[in-house]
Order: structure tokens, then sequence, then C-alpha cells
């Protein structure tokens, strides 16, 4: 393997590895973080429900389909950048 697709390889590792963390803390934030402040939440309304209610009811779904596609979007510029998507 030559030196030049070594160091590719190890910076697309390096971003890959970056990009995963800040999705498991951003799911772990809406998994736990949000609801365990749901009494306080649920001071606050959000289309006439309490937002500690809606954000565990819908809020948290829509925010994890949003992760999703903003990760592979973000994991798709990754690859590219680094000579790994497609020709």
């Amino acid at each position: 393997m030559s030196q030049d697709k070594s160091e590719a390889r190890a910076r697309h590792w390096v971003k890959t590895r970056n990009l995963t963390y800040v999705v498991l803390v951003l799911w772990f934030i809406f998994s736990f973080v949000v609801h365990w402040f749901a009494k306080g939440l649920n001071e606050m309304n959000f289309m006439g429900f309490p937002l500690g209610y809606y954000m565990a009811a819908q809020g948290s779904l829509i925010v994890f389909v949003v992760i999703i596609f903003v990760q592979n979007w973000l994991q798709d510029r990754i690859d590219d950048e680094c000579g790994f998507g497609e020709n």
C-alpha cells in the first residue's frame, strides 16, 4: 500500500470516528438528557402540548431522523474528500 493511500485511510478514519462521536453525543442528549428535564420542559408549550411530552412523543424521533440524514450526508462528504466515494 502506498504512503498516500495509507495517509488517506488514516485521515478518513479520524474524520469518521469524530463524526461518530458527535452523533452518539447528540443521540444520548435527545434520548436521555431531554427526558430527564421533562418536568421543567413541561412549563413551556409547543403546538398546544407541554414541551416535555412533545419531545418524548415526537420531538426526539424527528431529531433522530434528521441526525441520520445529516450523518449520511457528512459521511459521504468525508468519503469523497478522502477518495473513497463513488467514481
